[in-house]
């Protein structure tokens, strides 16, 4: 029995291929998009107002990607053996895993937020979003920032 758990962690390689393939199809989406985008500009002389926002979403897009990344290569640090990664990178623990993806996720909402307030359809809703933007990214935050110290 020991043995089967013991080799049960391989069942983790199902979760890193597949988030690395989300992550690589993200980041092929955001390509795509990006010469759409640049073409957009191009043909426009940079007079559409419309390629602001498109140059916001490309870096939620790519974001997006980078937390898919971040989290294969976490999950495998954790559960199956150390890989070449920047310093930054290397996961030590379930922590420093969520830790990374909190601060990403921040980044994200921070993105969609900006994406909103550039469109500025409604300014109550719009303040009620920041609202939650801020209160969500103070507690990821705090869950960093506490959830670490033993």
């Amino acid at each position: 029995m020991k043995e089967i758990v013991e080799k049960s962690k391989n069942l983790i390689l199902i979760a890193v291929a597949s988030t690395l393939v989300a992550s690589a199809a993200a980041f092929l989406l955001g390509m795509i998009k990006t010469l759409s985008v640049v073409v957009n500009i191009i043909l426009s002389y940079g007079k559409d107002p419309s390629a602001s926002i498109a140059l916001v979403e490309l870096m939620d897009i790519f974001l997006i990607a980078t937390v898919l990344f971040i989290f294969a290569m976490g999950m495998y640090e954790l559960f199956i053996g150390s890989i070449s990664l920047p310093e930054w990178l290397i996961i030590r623990n379930l922590h420093d895993l969520k830790a990374k993806l909190s601060s990403v996720i921040i980044l994200v909402m921070g993105i969609i937020f900006l994406e909103h307030l550039v469109e500025w359809k409604d300014p109550q809703g719009t303040f009620f979003f920041g609202i939650a933007v801020a209160v969500v990214s103070a507690s990821l935050i705090a869950f960093s920032y506490f959830g670490g110290k033993e």
